[in-house]
């Protein structure tokens, strides 16, 4: 009986989203025709090939960090965090707060090293390469340790505190032990603007994120000392 009424559920969605589709396209100039593609219950558009959509309480994502491989995961977590927030219970201000936590967690040295890993793939063969950025540093001292390293390679590297340039920074995961990561660089880079995607959509301004996470930096500071 249940299988029944599911059946006939899924049948009579079927024939209103068909009949729906064939209202629109009737009003559609000649030669254009819309497909139906899902049903969302809401949306968060940056631009028409960048957005995030709630379907089933689960987020589908285009054009945003949270689905790319270069973005450390601390980024892209909590994009996808403050994007289920806003999408699920409208509230800008638990997504503020969110921030807010995450900002703190980096600036007390409170996050793994595998949530800052970055991951690039070497596109071509080392010695072409004419910017020297910090996958190609982090690559090169992987061979100088022993490790086989070849286009189409991912290199996972995170960037470390320190005084050289942030690509001279770049360390493989593997060799992290005992180091710490670089938290301006992973705010600054990676954090801030992930999130200003969304917030500055909301009124919270990419300066605004910026004072909040030297506010929170000074308070980890000062609870250290």
């Amino acid at each position: 009986m249940v299988c029944s009424l599911q059946s006939n559920l899924e049948a009579e969605i079927e024939f209103q989203k068909d009949k729906f589709l064939d209202f629109i396209n009737q009003e559609l100039p000649e030669g254009m025709e819309l497909e139906y593609e899902g049903f969302y219950k809401r949306g968060f558009f940056v631009t028409k090939k960048r957005y995030a959509l709630l379907e089933d309480d689960k987020i589908v994502a285009k054009g945003l960090e949270l689905v790319r491989r270069d973005w450390a995961p601390i980024a892209k977590d909590t994009q996808q965090n403050i994007l289920m927030t806003i999408l699920k219970d409208g509230s800008p201000d638990k997504a503020r707060e969110i921030i807010k936590k995450v900002i703190k967690r980096i600036s007390s040295g409170d996050v793994s090293m595998n949530d800052m890993v970055i991951h690039t793939q070497i596109s071509k063969n080392l010695n072409d390469y004419k910017n020297i950025g910090p996958h190609v540093v982090a690559a090169q001292k992987s061979i100088a340790r022993g490790r086989k390293i070849e286009r189409g390679s991912i290199i996972r590297y995170v960037i470390v505190k320190g005084k050289e340039p942030i690509s001279k920074r770049a360390e493989p995961i593997e060799d992290t032990e005992g180091l710490e990561y670089d938290p301006e660089y992973y705010l600054k880079n990676q954090v801030l603007p992930a999130v200003s995607r969304i917030m500055d959509s909301l009124g919270y301004s990419s300066e605004r994120l910026m004072e909040l996470a030297q506010k929170e930096k000074q308070s980890s500071l000062d609870a250290f000392f």
